[in-house]
Formats: structure tokens, C-alpha cells, sequence
């Protein structure tokens, strides 16, 4: 029987463009890892009824069945709504995609908590596409639930998940050079369909500061989650080349 690769299983919000090419893409010189990935309707990221609805689990849990049965050796929610709806929401739904298939799982708001405390982060900038209530939202996420203090948050003040993949680089990179103006242990770079982590190398060697981005941070811990050495990744950030201290949620 032919040995089977790593395989990362990816829950992605319907109208995300960035993502799945991203993912491939910081994967693709490692020859034990492959991303697969299921989609569940996203088309709207405020903090209205309807838009919050389409957080509910259920459609999330049918999606990760999809992923079970490709054999996926971790599921991983590749979006950011615990921001904003409570990383224990986001603990919640881990726990429950990992009673329904039997796989371990994670999300991109609890990978970066992860990246955090491995790096002994106390303090970031926040940037994001989003409207300042859920900048807000984030911010205070990251005082209760890990003790991390938001000393800048910049967003950009859209609702369209389509239309944050359409962000021209120079609004990112003005943002980042916004925030840099006052010291902090990193920059968190909250979205999944944010092109800002294309240019994660660039911005870390043009500002001297480490981007926590979501995709990149979740990718780093699914690596170790299926135990491979997530250095192996070169060119999308210094948080390859973090241990974790632990390789759950």
C-alpha cells in the first residue's frame, strides 16, 4: 500500500480567495504535507445577527465530516470568528468536531494564541480589514483570554469577505507602518483572507518585527500537530522556526 503524506484538513469560508492558495503554497517543499479543504457559506464578517449565524456549528461540523473522510490527520478551522465571538466558542467547536470524527482540531485564532505564549508575546499591534467593533472585540480576547495588551489596532472598516482579498498591498503596508511607530513584541494580522501574508517576509525584515499572521500561524501548528518540523519552511515568516509548547489547543 502506497505510504500516504500528512494530510492538513482546512474548514473555509466560502467566498475566501487567499487561503487555499497560500496554504499550498507554504507547503509545497515539503513532500510529506498536503492541504485539503472543505467550505461552509461565509460571505459577510460583522458583528449583525445574520452574520454571526453563519458561525453555527452545525454547517462548520458537516463540513469537517467532508474532511473525515479523506483520512485528514488534523482539521483545522482556517478563520478568524472566535476573534470576536470568543476563543472558547473556537474551543468549543474543536471539541465538538473531535467527538463527531474522531480527529484532532484547532483553529486560526487558538494556533495564534499558541504562537504567542511560544514566543512569550505579552504585547501586539492589530491589523486587520475589519470594522473597529471587532478590532475591539480581538483586543479584548487577547487581555482575557492569554493576557496579551493591544498597543495599536488599524482595520480597514469592510464587511465583504470577498472584497478583503481585493486590498491593494500599499493600504497593508501603510497600516504597518503605522502601528510600528510604538514598540510592541509583534504584529497580529487577523484574516484568512487578507493578502497582507504575502508579503510576511518582506514586512518583517522592513520593520524588524514578526507578523503573527492567522494563516501562517495555524499552518506552523498543524505542521507540529501531525509531527513534522515546521522550519522546513522557508520565506513566510520567522514563526516557522518557533517550538511550541505544546502541539494542541
Amino acid at each position: 500500500m502506497r505510504k500516504e503524506p500528512k494530510k492538513i484538513g482546512m474548514l473555509t469560508p466560502s467566498s475566501n480567495t487567499v487561503l487555499e492558495p497560500i496554504c499550498m503554497e507554504i507547503v509545497r517543499d515539503l513532500s510529506n504535507v498536503t492541504c485539503h479543504f472543505s467550505r461552509f457559506e461565509v460571505t459577510k464578517i460583522s458583528l449583525e445577527d445574520d452574520a454571526l449565524a453563519q458561525f453555527d456549528f452545525e454547517p462548520m461540523l458537516q463540513a469537517a465530516e467532508l474532511l473525515a473522510h479523506a483520512e485528514v490527520d488534523v482539521i483545522a478551522w482556517n478563520g478568524t470568528s472566535g476573534g470576536w465571538m470568543g476563543f472558547d466558542v473556537d474551543v468549543e467547536l474543536c471539541r465538538k468536531i473531535e467527538e463527531r470524527t474522531g480527529i484532532p482540531a484547532t483553529t486560526s485564532m487558538l494556533a495564534q494564541v499558541e504562537a504567542f505564549k511560544a514566543n512569550d508575546i505579552k504585547t501586539v499591534h492589530l491589523v486587520t480589514p475589519y470594522i473597529s467593533e471587532i478590532n475591539a472585540l480581538i483586543a479584548e480576547q487577547y487581555k482575557t483570554y492569554c493576557g496579551i495588551q493591544t498597543i495599536q489596532a488599524r482595520g480597514l472598516a469592510q464587511t465583504v469577505n470577498r472584497s478583503f482579498s481585493q486590498i491593494e498591498d500599499e493600504r497593508i503596508e501603510d497600516m504597518i507602518q503605522q502601528v510600528t511607530t510604538d514598540q510592541a513584541d509583534g504584529i497580529s494580522m487577523v484574516c484568512t483572507n487578507f493578502p497582507g501574508i504575502h508579503n510576511v517576509d518582506y514586512y518583517e525584515k522592513e520593520y524588524n518585527v514578526v507578523i503573527y499572521d492567522t494563516i501562517n500561524t495555524l499552518i506552523w501548528q498543524c505542521l507540529c500537530m501531525v509531527g513534522e518540523k515546521p522550519n522546513a519552511v522557508k520565506g513566510w515568516g520567522d514563526i516557522f522556526n518557533s517550538v511550541p509548547l505544546t502541539v494542541s489547543n
